[in-house]
C-alpha cells in the first residue's frame, strides 16, 4: 500500500499544477495539502477498503481450516466448518455464513468505489 501511495506521489508531484504552485510561492505543505493529497486520497480508500475485503476473507479461511479464533468466539469460516459434516441435511448452516462474507467483501468493495467517487478530484466535473 505504502509503495503504491508514494508512487501516486511522486507522480502527482511531477504535474504542472505543482510546478505552478511552487512558482506562485506556496509552501511545501500547503502543496501537499491542496495539491497531493486530495488527488492520491481516492486511490488509498480503495486500496485499504479491498484490503479490508481480503482481511474478511483471510480470516473465515483461517477459521475453516481451524486456525483462527478460539471457538468461543464466532466466526463465519468456523460457522461454515461445522456445517460441513451436516451439509446435505443442513444447507442453510453453511450457506448464511457464506452469504454472510460475500456480502461484507461486497460491501467494503462498494464503499471504496463510492467513497473513490465522491473524494476524486479528476471525477468532479464528470458528474
Amino acid at each position: 500500500v505504502i509503495r503504491i501511495v508514494r508512487g501516486a506521489v511522486l507522480s502527482e508531484k511531477n504535474n504542472v499544477y505543482v510546478e505552478a504552485a511552487r512558482a506562485i510561492g506556496a509552501t511545501p505543505l500547503r502543496i501537499i495539502f491542496v495539491h497531493i493529497a486530495p488527488n492520491i486520497m481516492a486511490l488509498a480508500i480503495v486500496i485499504m477498503t479491498t484490503l479490508l475485503g481480503t482481511a474478511v476473507l483471510a480470516e473465515a479461511a483461517l477459521s475453516f481450516l481451524g486456525l483462527g479464533v478460539p471457538p468461543p468466539n464466532p466466526s463465519w469460516g468456523a460457522d461454515i466448518n461445522a456445517a460441513r459434516n451436516n451439509l446435505p441435511v443442513h444447507i442453510p448452516w453453511a450457506l448464511f455464513p457464506g452469504l454472510g462474507i460475500s456480502l461484507t467483501v461486497l460491501g467494503f468493495n462498494l464503499l471504496g468505489d463510492a467513497l473513490r467517487d465522491a473524494l476524486d478530484p479528476r471525477l468532479r466535473g464528470a458528474r
